[in-house]
């Protein structure tokens, strides 16, 4: 992918391999808007959404397969907001909150992480289907924002040191969120096995320290390269390897002919109790807020 495509609707992998380390940075902008566009939500909830999906953006680039699959789950029992879902998948993205609106008004126009979800957990959940493994890491959602929220994650669920960035700006009506992901990894290992990792080791406070170094307005800046990013960040390194870059879509996956093939596999009594009065079978999507509407008759 050319310099000039690394800037916005992208994800790019990193790697220092003398520092035992690897990371990834991403930048979403019209795809924000995307996802957005059949909501009609509250700014401080566009921009706790923005933050999810570059979030989800980084975790989900980190998969090798092309057809994984990333999950990230923020829920509550008596939140504001009592659920957060976004998804990736092969480079789509999608996602949705639902929340308590007037309780939302209540809280003021800058409320805290902890005053939108209370006492809350972070599940991320990693599908593998070539391997047919499926992996789910569970967290009290802690913290000042889902940033530090993602970093307790994979200390104590995954036991990797990690540092996540995340930034989102409004410029001209129009939302950008820039995200940045490092991890120390095992000498030697690229896999899921990290039995070796050393939380205290010697070269990870000098990757942490420049990465952390990273500000919000270059995350967002939409005319920074990221790879022009990340050489402002590690040009004092030996080596650095950019790898393969990510392009990065609102993707739903939800059309009538998939929304007929689920129906179908119901048992012909459940569907029946499915029926409304109008004689057809109702499915909302909730990513995308369509509806779509069923004859009975097309799945039998």
């Amino acid at each position: 992918m050319p310099t000039t495509e690394l800037t916005t609707d992208v994800a790019l992998g990193v790697a220092i391999p003398a520092r035992n380390a690897r990371g990834r940075i991403a930048r979403l902008g019209p795809v924000v808007d995307a996802v957005l566009a059949n909501h009609d939500y509250p700014p401080v909830i566009e921009r706790l959404l923005a933050e999810a999906l570059v979030l989800t953006a980084l975790l989900g680039s980190l998969l090798k397969e092309p057809e994984g699959q990333i999950t990230l789950q923020a829920q509550t029992e008596s939140g504001i907001v009592d659920l957060l879902v976004c998804d990736y998948l092969s480079g789509d993205l999608r996602g949705y909150i639902r929340h308590d609106l007037e309780r939302l008004a209540e809280a003021g126009p800058n409320p805290s992480l902890f005053a939108l979800f209370g006492r809350g957990y972070l599940a991320i959940t990693f599908d593998h289907p070539t391997m047919d493994e499926r992996y789910q890491g569970i967290v009290p959602l802690e913290g000042d924002s889902l940033a530090q929220a993602a970093q307790s994650f994979f200390a104590q669920s995954e036991q990797i040191p990690s540092i996540v960035r995340l930034a989102v700006e409004k410029r001209d009506g129009r939302w950008i969120a820039g995200g940045l992901l490092f991890q120390h990894l095992p000498e030697g290992e690229e896999g899921r096995d990290r039995l070796h990792t050393r939380l205290d080791h010697p070269d990870w406070p000098h990757v942490a320290i420049l990465a952390g170094s990273v500000k919000p307005e270059e995350l967002t800046d939409p005319s920074l390269p990221l790879d022009d990013l990340l050489w402002r960040l590690f040009h004092e390194e030996d080596e650095v390897r950019t790898l393969g870059a990510i392009p990065l879509r609102r993707g739903c996956r939800c059309d009538p002919d998939y929304v007929r093939s689920v129906l179908a596999r119901f048992p012909a009594e459940e569907r029946e109790a499915m029926v409304g009065e109008d004689g057809l079978i109702r499915v909302d999507c909730q990513f995308c807020s369509s509806s779509f509407p069923i004859e009975p008759g097309e799945l039998s």
